[in-house]
């Protein structure tokens, strides 16, 4: 059910509106094992206690993109697979107009959803066809196109690139 409803989700974003949109009936499966990425703040969809969570399986189970691209963080190109950050933010009915992440270290840094919208930024899970440990930057690492488009290759869109993320706020 989790991936008709965010497969549905995310076929229903529009244009013309920064909220996500998602059909009524849609339901969040309960995480079955750790929990590796919460998502509180202004959304629709939530599996406990006014939050979205996921474990691992869960983002599995939403389309995957992936691509190759150069970042600062290591010396050649490297291969992120994930799902869509977007896909992730209509899976839980976002209504905000931003997003804080937040990595393990408490690191902070606010992506406009406009991003999003325009780019396909992912939450990888994986580098190299492989999971991503944490001293890799994993589990997750929300990464964008840089070399699809080079008005990303700076600091700011860098500094939006957050590793180890644990949650998102939606504002």
């Amino acid at each position: 059910m989790f991936l008709a409803s965010a497969a549905l989700a995310a076929a229903a974003v529009t244009a013309a509106t920064p909220a996500l949109a998602i059909p009524a009936d849609t339901a969040l499966d309960t995480p079955t094992g750790p929990v590796v990425l919460s998502v509180g703040g202004a959304l629709r969809v939530t599996n406990k206690d006014g939050l979205a969570q996921f474990d691992m399986g869960m983002l599995e189970r939403l389309p995957q993109k992936s691509f190759q691209t150069l970042t600062p963080w290591y010396a050649k190109p490297r291969k992120f697979t994930g799902p869509l950050l977007r896909d992730v933010l209509a899976a839980v009915g976002s209504n905000g107009q931003t997003i804080e992440a937040r990595a393990l270290n408490d690191y902070r840094v606010t992506i406009p959803v406009a991003d999003i919208q325009r780019f396909d930024v992912i939450v990888a899970r994986l580098m190299d066809d492989k999971p991503m440990s944490l001293r890799d930057k994993g589990p997750l690492f929300i990464i964008y196109p840089f070399d699809e488009h080079t008005e990303l290759r700076n600091s700011v869109y860098y500094g939006r690139s957050a590793w180890q993320l644990k949650s998102l706020e939606l504002r």
